[in-house]
């Protein structure tokens, strides 16, 4: 798909910086699918992925979880039938990290090989 799905998270502390706004045009030109939203002061990071039933958005869903936890970088999950809204950002520094990007690119590739 594109460097970033091949990239892995790294650890983040309060300290660490949230990306630019030149940086998140960057990373977000290699996503443009994804939409960047603010939720309580916090910009994110979030996709809707459609399917033809349930099952296959629980399946997905379980994929997305199972290379979240692999990369210990969690997201907000909604399934629903025919369809698993994916939301990333990184909660410790209320922001958008590169870390956001990989797992966004990374749930891009998922989809792709479950359809």
């Amino acid at each position: 798909m594109n460097e970033l799905d091949g990239m892995h998270c790294t650890a983040v502390n309060a300290a660490t910086p949230s990306l630019s706004a030149d940086q998140i045009g960057q990373y977000q030109a290699k996503l443009p699918d994804w939409e960047i939203y603010q939720k309580e002061g916090e910009p994110r990071l979030e996709k809707v992925f459609q399917f033809n039933d349930f099952n296959q958005a629980v399946k997905f869903t379980n994929q997305v979880a199972q290379i979240a936890n692999e990369e210990d970088h969690h997201p907000a999950i909604l399934t629903e039938w025919g369809k698993v809204t994916v939301t990333w950002w990184t909660h410790r520094i209320r922001g958008l990290h590169l870390n956001d990007f990989i797992m966004a690119a990374k749930t891009d590739r998922l989809y792709g090989g479950s359809r």
